[in-house]
């Protein structure tokens, strides 16, 4: 890579991980490590519990956390010889947030531990240290962490801290019953559902039963589940299986909670098998739990998918294609053109073009297995998600003005693009193309084309290798005209012949990069403030120096270049305290114009139970396709017209932010990003609008 190639990739290794560093600064929750005893039992076993206590509205999660969010851990450093085992987990309830069905806990929460202290150890003080970690969620979710220590001393008989006795007595109440020998526990996977069976028991009183899957790939968690008690000792339990479902397991563990008629409930750790049993379909008993209500109701609201693979693959491939002409994506299309015109041959013109798609396929790959790995870790995410972090974007705003300043001539790209033949700048030139391949990805994330949202909302409730497959037609189909000149040398002819033309070409077109910073900047303004700019400016003066330093070899040499590298260090640490602390939320403080409301699930409910026509307007700051339908179409007159005829209210779902309850209603709707148009006409069911909008669209669906 040439020296222009490594300062910038030197500039994102510095900023971008800090990104993913970020750490809230408060969790909601208290965290405690509390014993049984007054000392550790010497040779034997002594009782401690992580005691986790949520603010009220909050809560942690459980072993499987469901649709989103993240397990409790505790990871121990202990003396020599001193072990651990693993924690107990208290049964769990049910919560459902816009459709999403999580388990854990609203309530202080005590994970049992038993601590092992081998005979060999001495009487006297013995401290034992963990860290706990949690996601604590209400609207939103924080994660965090504790390092916690307890010190006691060693004793042959201990006694019980009377302070704790009673919190210890009603955790081991909490924990599921061990199911009696009696049970017999089988399963089925018939279909799209799976049924448990158990047959053995005295279910006379059970009113209702709710079943916790502990694996998180097998069950879809918001579908219904449907009971069946068949006569007094047996019942079924039945729900859909997982879209990530990808083979029949050899047992189904979890828990089983038994509301009684007077009121009571039961809960038992199942470890069923594979077996004969009776299917239970979808229509059986409903169960009468609130869970399984709302998500009944999230089921019917959301349309049925249609999209197959072949479809989902076209549409993700003509995706693409459009993406070449987004305003995000232009920019990055005219180094790439340089770089074409500039090949000495029609076979170097066909070995840039390729190396190009290698590098958007690829990218758009890795893009597609980080977002599911984040997805599949309970992280709320979609398409564009790097955008939420103002981190992010100061680090792409340092990347486009370095790739602008070199475009104005600040410093030189160097022999790799405009090479005569030899083998290393060949080698050079293909990296260069592959890499602004991988910058195509980046900058196109915060545009959604046509035919994107239904393919890119297929792919993530995929099998892992159909959603890559689709990402990639989508990275294919960004390439896809320099495809067509890899593949078609004559296309190439075609193009003009280079020429002094060209370095003015390549100085104009440094000034499209300047305006995507300009933009950029505005969305950094918007999630973080004002503040946040004060510091991009100081950051933009840094990296420029650092530019000029690294372009000026021929003196000072290595000097310079370190100098130039502390430049870059120092632009990069400008955005620690985002990192510490995430924006406030300075994006959904907005204020929003008359006749226009913050979107949430509970005012859409109010309002459709009023009878009210909704429009629904999810968009993002970031999000380019957005602001060229809001001032192309929704800013219309006929459009404002409509709405004041026909009493309108436009709920706005802002998602310049992370916000798991707009990811989750996205998802409901088979999108996995941003613009998404909803009507509901007089508070019927929601009618999907096109991607781009045109005013007679929008008029039509509010009038039907």
């Amino acid at each position: 890579m040439n020296r222009f190639g490594e300062c910038i990739f030197l500039l994102l290794a510095l900023a971008l991980p800090q990104a993913m560093a970020a750490q809230p600064a408060e969790s909601h929750v208290k965290a405690e490590l509390l014993a049984e005893t007054t000392a550790f039992l010497r040779d034997g076993d002594t009782a401690l519990a992580l005691r986790l206590s949520p603010e009220p509205g909050w809560h942690t999660y459980w072993l499987n956390p469901g649709d989103s969010g993240t397990a409790t851990s505790l990871a121990w450093t202990l003396p020599e010889n001193v072990t651990a085992s693993a924690m107990l987990w208290p049964a769990p309830r049910a919560f459902t947030t816009a459709g999403l069905v999580n388990y854990g806990y609203a309530e202080p929460a005590l994970h049992l531990v038993s601590v092992a202290v081998p005979a060999s150890t001495g009487l006297g003080p013995l401290t034992v240290q963990a860290q706990a970690k949690w996601l604590a969620c209400r609207e939103l979710c924080i994660p965090g962490a504790a390092d916690l220590s307890l010190t006691m001393p060693v004793a042959d008989t201990v006694e019980l801290d009377a302070g704790n006795a009673a919190a210890f007595e009603t955790a081991r109440a909490a924990l599921p019953q061990t199911a009696a020998e009696s049970w017999r526990m089988q399963f089925a996977i018939e279909g799209q559902r799976l049924t448990l069976a158990v047959q053995g028991g005295d279910f006379a009183q059970v009113a209702a039963a709710e079943f916790f899957v502990a694996n998180r790939k097998l069950l879809e968690h918001a579908a219904p589940q449907a009971l069946a008690i068949d006569g007094s000792d047996a019942l079924r339990v039945s729900q859909a299986i997982s879209s990530r479902f990808d083979h029949p397991p050899e047992s189904v563990e979890g828990v089983l909670a038994l509301s009684l008629r007077d009121g009571s409930r039961q809960t038992y750790s199942i470890t069923a098998v594979a077996g004969t049993v009776p299917m239970l379909p979808a229509a059986a008993t409903p169960q009468k739990q609130a869970v399984s209500a709302a998500a009944s109701s999230a089921q019917a609201l959301a349309p049925a998918s249609t999209v197959t693979l072949p479809l989902a693959l076209m549409f993700a491939l003509l995706g693409g294609l459009v993406l070449n002409l987004m305003p995000c994506v232009f920019p990055v299309l005219t180094l790439k053109a340089y770089a074409v015109l500039s090949a000495p041959s029609s076979s170097a013109q066909r070995s840039q073009a390729l190396a190009y798609t290698a590098g958007t396929v690829a990218s758009c790959v890795a893009a597609a297995g980080l977002l599911l790995a984040l997805r599949a870790g309970g992280e709320a995410l979609g398409w564009g998600f790097q955008l939420q972090s103002p981190v992010f974007v100061a680090a792409m705003i340092y990347l486009l003005f370095a790739l602008g300043l070199s475009m104005s001539g600040v410093i030189e790209l160097g022999a790799g693009l405009m090479g005569t033949g030899s083998s290393l700048a060949s080698k050079q030139g293909l990296t260069g193309s592959f890499f602004t391949g991988v910058l195509a990805v980046v900058v196109a994330s915060p545009c959604t084309a046509p035919f994107m949202g239904s393919a890119l909302g297929f792919a993530v409730t995929q099998p892992v290798a159909v959603a890559l497959s689709v990402f990639a037609a989508l990275g294919l189909g960004l390439a896809l005209p320099f495809v067509a000149i890899g593949v078609f040398p004559a296309l190439a002819r075609r193009l003009p012949r280079p020429g002094a033309w060209m370095q003015l070409f390549k100085q104009a077109m440094a000034f499209p990069m300047y305006l995507t910073c300009a933009w950029l900047a505005w969305v950094l303004t918007r999630q973080a403030g004002a503040d946040a700019l004060g510091l991009l400016a100081v950051g933009l003066v840094l990296v420029a120096l650092a530019m000029w330093l690294y372009g000026r070899p021929q003196r000072g040499g290595l000097s310079l270049a370190i100098a130039a590298l502390a430049a870059l260090a120092v632009a990069a640490t400008l955005f620690s305290p985002f990192m510490r602390s995430p924006a406030a939320g300075v994006a959904n403080l907005k204020i929003f114009e008359q006749g226009r409301e913050p979107w949430s699930a509970a005012r859409l409910a109010a309002l459709r139970g009023e009878g009210r026509t909704v429009f629904v307007n999810f968009t993002a700051d970031w999000c380019i396709t957005c602001k060229v339908n809001e001032r192309g179409a929704l800013k219309s007159g006929a459009v404002e017209a409509a709405f004041k005829a026909s009493d309108t209210v436009w709920l706005t779902g802002d998602w310049t932010l992370a916000d798991p309850a707009i990811t989750a209603e996205l998802a409901r709707f088979g999108r996995n990003g941003v613009p998404l148009y909803l009507v509901y006409a007089r508070g019927g069911e929601p009618q999907v609008l096109p991607q781009i909008l045109t005013p007679q669209a929008v008029t039509e669906a509010i009038r039907r």
